[in-house]
């Protein structure tokens, strides 16, 4: 089933809440689900939303989406810093793509301030919490020429 817009999110996302709390607070993926889901309703689009902590599986959800998806907002995790194939997987996608980390990666250990991601993003968001998730949905929304 098509839908307007894909949430990815990479690896150790899955335990968002329970590692690293004061880092990344304490609400959970299912929290970041259910905001990007009530702010795609208010403009009248669709979102799937998938975790992994494999990288050639976002990479083949990434090849999918360019026949099922208008746009993605992904938080690659920790392949933010690792993953040239990522990044290329990314930039063959046709839609914009916003890339979004919970915390502020620029004032974080230098190795996490490089973004292989960030080469290909449309945007990025980092350091407002789960909240910059629903930014980006926000902002594909007008992308997309959907009004609230």
């Amino acid at each position: 089933m098509a839908t307007d817009i894909l949430v990815l999110n990479g690896p150790n996302l899955n335990l968002l809440g329970k590692r690293q709390p004061e880092i990344y607070g304490h609400a959970t993926l299912s929290d970041v689900e259910r905001g990007c889901t009530s702010v795609a309703r208010e403009y009248g689009l669709s979102i799937s939303f998938c975790q992994s902590n494999a990288e050639h599986q976002l990479i083949d959800w990434i090849h999918a989406a360019r026949e099922q998806h208008r746009a993605i907002v992904i938080n690659p995790g920790g392949y933010s810093h690792t993953s040239i194939a990522l990044m290329d997987a990314l930039a063959a996608f046709e839609g914009p793509v916003i890339e979004v980390h919970i915390s502020n990666i620029h004032r974080r250990e230098s190795f996490r301030q490089l973004s292989y991601v960030s080469k290909v993003a449309s945007g990025v968001i980092c350091g407002l919490g789960i909240h910059g998730y629903n930014l980006a949905v926000h902002h594909l929304a007008a992308q997309l020429g959907r009004q609230a």
